[in-house]
């Protein structure tokens, strides 16, 4: 009898223990499942999805649904701007790992948005229900003026993008720099988020490098003046060559890359220069006249009481103390107004403008509507809120014009692309500001 309890104890305890084992290997198959589940659905689903559906950058608001006849969806790679899925993080996203559901959430930090498989999306836009959403790096909604490219897009507060709201752009331009008050006009630009192009003098690049290189540091545009202010027309094409191929090579001495755009000095060229030069030469639609007015009151004025039609391209000095002072406080207050100060390619660029070796005078809506502009490829919302479609690629051929809303026009000579100014001008530019200024030794001295 003792002998039985024992065998029935012992056949017991063998039981038990299988028990226990059945059960350890129970628990493991379902971490191992749940484990396997999360990194299919997680991880490498989402990476597949981010490396080989989407993109992350800048470009225009897309979606990335598509369907064809029979209803089916797929989704496609549309180019920059669309948001990436990304799987939820242990450190930055710990307010998002407590809601594993799909739809909208909201934290402490923001609204963001979980996908079905457990991801969100971040840095670019996004349609969701029709509206579309733009996402920081970590995956949150932002509202107000979101830069992408050379674009602006306005978010309400709601996060919802509001296609009716834009800025008007204008496009600063600094001639016959740099010099020792440019770097202050640096910082300026810097503080209230502006760029400016800035159209400098060989002569003068390597007496203020550090003045280039936070050019290129805070976004403005190097522009090619010439080397030493020459009236281009008066030289050989072999001169007007070396004029500018030699301020390139000063310029990427200082700061590793040479202009991108050029101006002639007295806005003085023809097409044979431009294609010698071999860059876009620009003009301007809005003279300041600050290196005959010389006041900074009087500089202030000129601007912001002169055309700030969308797309117009404005002429300053930053050699002039007045000139500078008085932009200092233009930038702020034209930012104040609601403008957006952008350099002349990005102008170009939002304008939907391909810049050719060619003369550009400024990028108003009623020129791009006219076709006068060289390398406008149309098929574009302009800030009037309607679209134009079609380009201009050559203007060498009859007359054009551009003009602005209230009819003043800036003529094209038929035949050539040598632009048509006033006599007067010219006297009063060439003689009380090159001749007494550029022929005196002691002009430079100061900058």
């Amino acid at each position: 009898m003792g002998r039985m309890s024992i065998q029935e104890r012992r056949r017991l305890r063998q039981r038990q223990e299988m028990r226990r084992k059945l059960t350890r290997i129970g628990v493991i198959a379902v971490f191992a499942v749940v484990l396997g589940v999360f990194l299919v659905r997680g991880v490498i689903m989402p990476l597949m999805s981010r490396f080989g559906n989407s993109s992350s950058g800048s470009g225009d608001i897309t979606t990335g649904i598509i369907s064809d006849d029979g209803g089916v969806t797929y989704e496609v790679d549309m180019g920059d701007g669309q948001a990436v899925r990304i799987p939820l993080k242990s450190d930055n996203d710990t307010a998002k790992t407590a809601a594993m559901n799909p739809g909208w959430h909201d934290n402490n930090y923001g609204k963001w948005y979980q996908n079905p498989d457990g991801t969100f999306f971040a840095d670019g836009f996004q349609e969701i229900d029709g509206t579309q959403y733009s996402f920081d790096s970590d995956g949150y909604i932002q509202t107000g003026w979101i830069t992408s490219g050379a674009n602006e897009y306005y978010f309400d507060e709601n996060g919802a993008y509001d296609p009716d709201k834009k800025r008007p752009m204008l496009a600063l331009t600094f001639d016959d720099g740099p010099s020792k008050y440019t770097m202050e006009l640096l910082n300026c630009l810097e503080e209230n988020n502006a760029h400016a192009t800035f159209f400098m003098l060989g002569e003068l690049v390597g007496s203020y490098p550090d003045e280039v290189r936070k050019m290129v540091e805070i976004g403005c545009e190097l522009g090619n003046h010439s080397y030493d202010h020459s009236d281009q027309t008066t030289l050989s094409l072999d001169a007007v060559y070396k004029q500018f191929n030699d301020t390139d090579n000063l310029l990427i001495e200082a700061c590793g890359q040479a202009a991108t755009v050029a101006r002639a000095p007295y806005g003085s060229g023809n097409q044979d220069i431009y294609d010698t030069v071999g860059k876009p030469f620009i003009f301007w639609s809005l003279d300041s006249l600050d290196w005959k007015l010389l006041d900074v009151e009087a500089d202030y004025n000129s601007v912001m009481n002169g055309d700030l039609t969308d797309g117009t391209i404005i002429l300053m000095h930053d050699i002039h103390e007045p000139s500078v002072k008085a932009a200092l406080q233009i930038i702020p207050d034209l930012v104040a107004r609601g403008y957006r100060l952008v350099t002349v390619s990005e102008l170009a660029e939002a304008k939907n403008v391909t810049m050719q070796n060619a003369l550009y005078i400024d990028f108003w809506d009623s020129t791009l509507r006219e076709g006068s502009v060289v390398g406008y490829n149309g098929e574009t919302a302009l800030s009037d809120g309607s679209s134009q479609a079609g380009s201009s690629d050559d203007l060498s051929s009859g007359d054009s014009s551009a003009s602005d809303s209230s009819g003043s026009d800036q003529e094209l000579e038929s035949g050539d692309s040598d632009y048509s100014y006033d006599e007067s001008y010219d006297e009063s530019y060439d003689e009380s500001y090159y001749d007494s200024s550029y022929d005196d030794d002691s002009y430079y001295d100061d900058y």
